[in-house]
C-alpha cells in the first residue's frame, strides 16, 4: 500500500490549537523533503515522539515546504533526524529552518 501526496495547502488554510501552555511549530525543510514524515522527540521522557508530513505551503509571496505541528505542549523538543533542539513557548508559534546534516 503506498500513501498518496497530499496537495499543496494555501495561505490561512492550517488550523492551529494554541494557547495557555499549548503552542506550534512549523518546520522549514528542503523541497525533497515534500510527503516524507519528520519526526520530534519532546525532552519529557514519558511524552511520545510525534511526527508531521511535509508538504508544500502556496503563499503570496511563493511556494515553501514545511511539516507543521499544530499543538505541542509548552517545552523543549528535538528533531530527532537532524537533533535540532527548540523550545515551544505556550501561545506562540515557533519557526525553525530544517539543518541537513
Amino acid at each position: 500500500m503506498t500513501e498518496q501526496l497530499l496537495p499543496p495547502s494555501w495561505d490561512g488554510s492550517v488550523v492551529l490549537d494554541i494557547g495557555g501552555d499549548v503552542g506550534a511549530l512549523m518546520l522549514r525543510v528542503p523541497a525533497d523533503l515534500n510527503g516524507h514524515e519528520v519526526d520530534i522527540q519532546p525532552d519529557d521522557p514519558g511524552a511520545p515522539r510525534t511526527h508531521s508530513a511535509v508538504r508544500e505551503r502556496r503563499l503570496k509571496s511563493g511556494a515553501l515546504y514545511a511539516a507543521i505541528y499544530p499543538s505541542l505542549a509548552q517545552g523543549s523538543y528535538t528533531v530527532v533526524a537532524s537533533g535540532q533542539r527548540f523550545q515551544i513557548t505556550g501561545g506562540k508559534i515557533t519557526e525553525l529552518d530544517y539543518e541537513t546534516l
